[in-house]
């Protein structure tokens, strides 16, 4: 009789612990030498807030405004849209690769000390996980990262983590550096909000031209060199308005720094392009040549010093961008759309200086 007292009390302890042994693992990660591998978010719709922080101590707040799939960041501000996709596109397709080897657990839980970058998911409002992104796994064809969840808690050990049907690492989709988000967007302008558009080519004025709305209804006047033309097809004009529907920069400045951009800003534009809005409100681009080491040669053939693919702009804000002639030649070039004669003008006529002191 005893003896059957004893067992039962024995199975019964032996439940116990392993009972409150599973609830450790299960109630927090960080607990147990565990790993957790559920990174994944199916439901992304529900996301409304990422935030990045870097190695650098550099923090992007990223918000989606309420109602719309339009992401801001913090303050509201316009960020690149596909950025984020990528972010979300990685929370449904990420998946468990592997587990690190026993004797690289240890060396790569120390790395990722100070080598990673935090990526903290919030949906609806409220925290709900956070990944910690490491290095590249040994092959390169994954990345090792930790998770913490709010029902999990902090994964005791890093793990192998790779996005469905692409081979390669993770971490290029997640930074923070402030640049990188900058929405590109420079015109996002409907034709009824143009007053008037003056492109002035200062070392070349018969490349100048000018459209201007006469009154509310779609009567306009262009004008080269400040001198009207005689006749004005509606058609061509609208059609070159709707150009400034969507104009982007290709990337920001990384390469000058702030003595080279004064001296750029103090040099000779080779075109400035203003637009007056009908709220009141204007838009400036001033377009700087950027010096070629070797011979190039423009649209119509001829031999210039300068790159002919590309030029430094400086925006309404005072900032510096690189653009791309390729997107703002419809703006620039008149004669696409307006009676005017280039076959006299010498397009080699620029202050451009030297590849030294404006950099590629």
């Amino acid at each position: 009789m005893k003896k059957g007292i004893i067992l039962i009390i024995v199975v019964v302890v032996v439940g116990l612990l392993a009972y409150f042994g599973w609830k450790i693992v299960k109630g927090s990660g960080s607990s147990v030498e565990s790993e957790l591998i559920e990174f994944a978010i199916p439901d992304t719709d529900k996301i409304d807030r990422v935030v990045i922080t870097d190695n650098f101590g550099r923090v992007m707040d990223l918000r989606r405004q309420k109602g719309s799939d339009t992401w801001t960041d913090k303050d509201g501000g316009c960020i690149s849209q596909e950025g984020i996709f990528y972010i979300l596109d990685a929370c449904k397709k990420i998946e468990f690769k592997g587990y690190l080897t026993d004797n690289s657990v240890e060396t790569h839980r120390k790395m990722m000390l100070s080598q990673h970058t935090k990526v903290e998911y919030f949906l609806n409002g409220k925290w709900h996980k956070t990944w910690y992104v490491g290095p590249a796994s040994p092959d390169h064809l994954g990345q090792v990262m930790l998770l913490e969840s709010a029902e999990q808690g902090l994964s005791a050990k890093p793990v192998i983590m790779s996005i469905k049907g692409m081979y390669g690492i993770i971490e290029p989709r997640f930074y923070a550096d402030p640049l990188k988000w900058r929405c590109t967007q420079i015109f996002e302008i409907s034709p009824k909000d143009i007053k008037k558009v003056d492109v002035n080519f200062p070392l070349q004025p018969a490349r100048s031209f000018s459209v201007e709305r006469l009154g509310g209804g779609n009567n306009y006047s262009v004008r080269q060199q400040n001198i009207p033309l005689p006749a004005v097809d509606t058609q061509y004009v609208m059609l070159y308005l709707n150009k400034f529907k969507k104009i982007h920069y290709e990337m920001p400045n990384y390469v000058l720094n702030a003595t080279q951009i004064d001296s750029l800003k103090k040099s000779s534009p080779f075109c400035i392009l203003k637009v007056d809005l009908q709220n009141g409100k204007s838009e400036r681009i001033r377009m700087f040549r950027i010096a070629s080491e070797a011979p190039q040669v423009n649209e119509l053939g001829q031999p210039v010093t300068y790159e002919v693919d590309r030029f430094w702009a400086e925006l309404t804000n005072g900032d510096i961008v690189k653009c791309q002639y390729f997107v703002f030649d419809p703006l620039t070039l008149g004669h696409m759309y307006f009676p005017l004669d280039l076959k006299s003008l010498d397009l080699n006529n620029y202050d451009v200086k030297s590849p030294d002191q404006y950099k590629k």
